[in-house]
């Protein structure tokens, strides 16, 4: 399913930015798969065999009425080709194929307390300067974390909390045992 949700996402992003309207089509992809993940009828009109294919291009576009002609077109082939059901990681993968091109990057900064804002901030301009990307900084506190820090840049992960420490000291200590 994650390569059919890839092939999709990036002919959809492929066409979307040749019309000039990748933004667009993003707001309204997104605001598609909110809609279909917050109504169950949606789901299962739009994900049950016993729907043809053309039931759900016509129901489809009644309901997105005022969309660009790129995403009609698109969720129509998805319904088309009975693809409807990858629509979720379709949009994901397209989320991160237009952070890429808008050279976005989603950083969480989770602590054990609340951070001053202005250390938060220090820390989200470091990792900017450090990739020449724009980041998109979330802070969380999460008490079970100890102390320390756990920073998430994009998919990878830098856990120095206490305890991860911990842990590692525990897994050191029973393989010594």
């Amino acid at each position: 399913m994650e390569e059919i949700a890839r092939v999709y996402a990036e002919a959809l992003f492929e066409s979307a930015k040749e019309a000039g309207k990748l933004d667009a089509i993003k707001e309204q992809l997104d605001q598609f798969a909110d809609a279909v993940d917050g109504d169950r009828e949606l789901q299962l009109f739009l994900f049950s065999p016993y729907f043809s294919s053309s039931e759900k291009q016509d129901g489809l576009s009644k309901a997105i009425d005022g969309a660009e002609a790129e995403l009609v077109n698109f969720l129509g082939l998805l319904a088309e080709k009975h693809r409807l059901p990858a629509i979720f990681r379709i949009r994901r993968r397209f989320d991160d194929l237009w952070a890429h091109e808008n050279k976005r990057l989603e950083v969480t900064v989770t602590s054990a307390v609340e951070l001053d804002p202005e250390l938060v901030q220090r820390i989200g301009s470091e990792i900017e300067r450090q990739t020449d990307q724009s980041v998109d900084l979330q802070s969380k506190v999460d008490g079970d974390i100890l102390g320390g820090l756990v920073l998430q840049v994009g998919n990878k992960v830098l856990d120095a909390s206490v305890r991860n420490r911990l842990e590692k000291l525990r897994k050191s200590v029973a393989a010594a045992a």
